[in-house]
């Protein structure tokens, strides 16, 4: 099986950046979720190549580390008010 070519997976990628910042919205991460956004459009309005596939799956899962930290931090807090409460 081949690999995707870049015109192939870069709407595919870009798809999965913006699902990422809608998740990182939803935690209140709007800032970051706002410096995703503008990378990502900005590579995405380049050359669709490879160098502009490696830099969108970078930013991909930067976004998906900051939410799922922002996520886990957040249900760590939840936690501690039951048991508190």
């Amino acid at each position: 099986m081949q690999a995707q070519s870049p015109a192939e997976a870069l709407p595919e990628l870009y798809r999965a950046i913006l699902d990422s910042v809608a998740e990182l919205e939803r935690l209140g991460e709007r800032r970051e979720a706002g410096r995703v956004r503008e990378e990502a459009s900005r590579i995405y309005a380049r050359s669709w190549d490879e160098p502009a596939r490696r830099e969108l799956d970078a930013i991909l899962r930067r976004a998906d580390r900051t939410a799922t930290r922002r996520d886990t931090g957040r249900q760590r807090g939840l936690h501690r008010g039951t048991a508190a409460g």
